[in-house]
């Protein structure tokens, strides 16, 4: 019994170690691709950082486009949700802490009695809403570990193209943003219509630049960037999400790597006591047979003796009877 105990221990301390190895590999594999998405992240910012910078410029020189991505409705009547969540698991609580944050969304415009428009990307948010009946309006998967430009583009079309002539007159972006390696949080933004103090709005020295030429014109110019200035957005999103992605991905293979640490460790010790309570049974049942076998010992010598002592008995009652016999 307790050799079957061992045998079973020993199998589960393997499958414990096998697994311990796969851990440990996604852990050093998210690490090296969180460095990677924090850098291409760094790369995207000067693009961001020129293009606003440029539209502030316009600003700063009082140009005024009426650019349907700009026009504000304060009690819209179809709400947009763009949720970006990830195309594998195995991230902690990643993609279900962007995801209760979308459907919190969906569910307030709901309860005001709006309706909803969802774009999920990632399979994991598409499959969340598929299976819990709500209607998606558009899915994109294969982006969400290391999206490109184009990529954002795409996206965007998409959701610009519901804004402008598919009726929704507010869309909100929920996402992951990266804050750094040990701290994630999920951000539910209003991504159209751009918010003039975010979009247009001049800031720093943006009035010292006000003197620059534009061609054709600032308006044109204005008109032509604003497309592209929601792509940057949609793009900075992205990146910050892949990189949350990566590092929550880390962050949960660490920590199975460690419970696997315990848990070999854990049954490496129940493994020993039963080990050492099956020496010790057979110790004992060694040091009772040799006990008994010493009794057996005892017992044959008692009937041996007891056996002569009666053999003596009947030869001297039988002399004395000799003896009798002789003096009549």
């Amino acid at each position: 019994m307790a050799g079957a105990q061992e045998r079973v221990l020993r199998r589960r301390i393997g499958s414990v170690g096998n697994t311990k190895k796969i851990t440990r590999a996604m852990e050093l594999i998210s690490a090296t691709r969180v460095t990677k998405a924090q850098q291409r992240a760094r790369e995207a910012r000067p693009y961001a950082t020129e293009i606003t910078k440029v539209i502030q410029d316009l600003s700063a020189q009082g140009t005024s486009v009426d650019h349907p991505l700009l026009r504000q409705n304060e009690d819209p009547k179809v709400v947009g949700v763009v949720v970006l969540a990830s195309d594998r698991g195995l991230a902690g609580a990643y993609n279900a802490s962007v995801i209760r944050a979308a459907e919190r969304e969906v569910q307030a415009a709901r309860s005001e009695g709006r309706e909803y428009r969802l774009v999920c990307i990632g399979k994991k948010s598409g499959s969340y809403f598929r299976f819990r009946g709500y209607t998606i309006d558009a899915e994109f998967e294969g982006i969400s570990d290391t999206p490109v430009y184009s990529n954002a583009r795409e996206v965007a079309g998409k959701v610009a193209a519901m804004f402008l002539s598919e009726g929704v007159e507010r869309i909100m972006l929920a996402y992951t943003e990266f804050v750094s390696l040990g701290t994630q949080k999920p951000r539910v933004r209003r991504f159209l219509p751009l918010q003039p103090s975010e979009a247009i709005a001049a800031v720093g020295d943006a009035q010292a630049r006000a003197g620059f030429e534009f061609e054709p014109d600032a308006a044109g110019v204005l008109e032509a960037l604003l497309p592209r200035y929601v792509e940057s957005r949609l793009f900075s999103a992205l990146l910050d999400a892949a990189a949350s992605e990566h590092a929550s991905r880390q962050r949960a293979m660490k920590s199975a790597t460690d419970n696997a640490e315990d848990m070999i460790l854990r049954l490496t010790r129940k493994m020993n006591q039963v080990r050492q309570d099956a020496i010790t049974t057979e110790i004992s049942e060694i040091i009772s047979g040799a006990e008994a076998l010493n009794d057996d010992q005892d017992d044959e010598g008692d009937t041996a003796h007891h056996l002569a002592a009666q053999h003596l008995s009947f030869e001297h009652v039988a002399h004395e009877h000799f003896n009798h016999q002789t003096h009549r």
